[in-house]
């Protein structure tokens, strides 16, 4: 396969990444919350695996006048930010004024992470909240939690992200990085079964998901030193 080609196919694979986005922009509006979360689930393990092929085509060699990482931060906008913050007004967990608030919260808030040039650390760890609202969201539905606390979660989120504190990367960080992938495994597996049978999941799901958040909170807090610009 000629190299010019090859890396071409790269830029489609990561921008098949915004048909996931449309896709469960649809089925959000639809009520179908569990199709709308393995939609954007597809969306993240593109954007995981994106990378690894960008590299190995040298795909910036072969095609310089094409950014591939603006597109990439345009699509990761849409699925970690924008359709979560859409799902939590179209599922009536935020609901009026004040739903519509912390919503366009989520979404100015992010805006500031994705623009902010010194967002990653040198140790590849996130700076400030990294806007992985698809998670956060997805802890919302998986627990139904109400209003009160998804409220107070997302100030803090809001909140954070403006505080430069380290947070783990749970691929790229090398330090603790076999407990870290073992738990982003049994994460995966619980995460799969929560969308299959439905919300709010079952205990056995809660439990893993409340474990894995324990052990990633700590272990940001373990790097959390204040980082200076």
């Amino acid at each position: 396969m000629q190299p010019v080609l090859a890396a071409a196919l790269v830029h489609v694979f990561t921008a098949s990444g915004v048909v996931c986005a449309l896709l469960a922009t649809r089925a959000t509006i639809h009520g179908q919350f569990q199709a709308a979360f393995a939609w954007l689930a597809v969306a993240f393990f593109i954007d995981g695996i994106d990378g690894y092929f960008a590299r190995r085509q040298r795909v910036h060699h072969y095609l310089p006048q094409f950014s591939g990482e603006t597109m990439d931060l345009v699509i990761d906008y849409l699925t970690y930010v924008f359709i979560p913050a859409l799902m939590l007004l179209e599922a009536k967990i935020l609901t009026g004024l004040s739903g519509v608030v912390l919503a366009s919260l989520i979404c100015m808030s992010s805006l500031y992470h994705f623009c902010d040039e010194g967002s990653k650390a040198q140790d590849n760890c996130f700076v400030g909240f990294p806007a992985i609202w698809n998670i956060v969201v997805f802890y919302f539905f998986a627990f139904d939690t109400g209003f009160g606390l998804v409220a107070v979660v997302i100030l803090a989120c809001v909140a954070l992200t403006f505080v430069r504190l380290k947070w783990v990367h749970p691929l790229r960080v090398v330090a603790f990085r076999m407990p870290t992938l073992i738990a982003t495994g049994l994460w995966s597996i619980a995460a799969a079964f929560a969308i299959y049978q439905g919300f709010p999941a079952s205990p056995w799901v809660q439990t893993i998901l409340a474990l894995v958040a324990i052990y990633g909170v700590g272990l940001s807090i373990y790097f959390g030193r204040v980082v200076s610009r």
